[in-house]
């Protein structure tokens, strides 16, 4: 294993250890602040630790078995390096993550009877649920139009939550301004990275496989690839162009997910869902 690769992957495993640390920690302070919350917020906030867990420990897991999944790479000789198991721990961390998004923009939409904010909380998991499905299109296929597919509709939901996270920033608390205010900041950020770098680098990757004619797998075939095939690779040339999108995702989205564990407490959920009447004047 090369020393820039070496150095790559203890980074990761470090950050995941610490992450998991983390977690335990806002963990537990959550739970003793959930005593003096309303039942619904209580709720909230369990469910929003939960919904951590598996995304803490889903990117704690792709660290420790870093895998490139179109090209099959890995840098573990294991069947825990397969491409069918890591898409899959990915596949439930990710859900989580949206999960957890819709959960708090849920709750500040009926906080503030905000009818497009509702709104957009309702969009966030099945869009979420259509890019799984683009992912594994792409991963079994081994064609990268399903990854253009797929961080395009991550990219379009991160916009949509940070619009609705502008819009009804003008009715919050002072209090909680400064954590939309942020969570917006972070929104802005991923969306064009999203769109100015991510994107594009599987759009490319797409027309050089068209340009040389190759043929995708089938689904089926696909699926016994990603079972059984893994190549093991230390090289950092071959690891290189994932190394930005896998730093940020297994530590600065994790810290989100961590984050995101403490703001329910700081918003006024309702016991129960707007009437016609409110959502009329929002």
């Amino acid at each position: 294993m090369t020393n820039t690769t070496l150095v790559w992957w203890a980074l990761l495993c470090a950050v995941s250890l610490f992450n998991v640390l983390a977690w335990s920690a806002s963990a537990a302070m959550a739970h003793r602040r959930s005593l003096t919350l309303h039942p619904a917020t209580r709720q909230a906030v369990r469910l929003q630790v939960l919904l951590s867990a598996g995304y803490v420990l889903g990117c704690a897991y792709r660290s420790a078995f870093p895998v490139y999944d179109v090209g099959r790479l890995c840098l573990v000789d294991s069947w825990l390096s397969s491409v069918l198991v890591g898409r899959s721990v990915a596949t439930v961390a990710e859900l989580c993550f949206a999960a957890q998004w819709a959960l708090l923009m849920r709750g500040i939409a009926h906080a503030h009877q905000h009818r497009l904010s509702m709104r957009a909380a309702r969009l966030v998991m099945p869009m979420i649920v259509a890019a799984e499905l683009c992912s594994w299109h792409a991963v079994l296929t081994t064609s990268n139009l399903g990854h253009v597919l797929e961080e395009s509709l991550w990219g379009l939901c991160a916009a949509a939550l940070v619009t609705s996270l502008a819009l009804v920033w003008p009715r919050c608390s002072r209090e909680l301004r400064p954590a939309l205010v942020a969570a917006a900041a972070i929104g802005v950020g991923y969306v064009v990275y999203m769109f100015q770098v991510d994107v594009p680098m599987y759009w490319t990757r797409w027309l050089a496989e068209a340009a040389h004619h190759r043929v995708p797998l089938t689904l089926a075939q696909g699926l016994l690839d990603a079972a059984g095939r893994w190549t093991v690779t230390h090289q950092w040339t071959d690891w290189q162009s994932e190394v930005v999108w896998m730093s940020m995702y297994f530590s600065v989205a994790v810290w989100l997910s961590i984050s995101l564990i403490h703001l329910p407490g700081r918003v006024t959920l309702r016991l129960a869902a707007p009437t016609p009447q409110q959502l009329r004047t929002a």
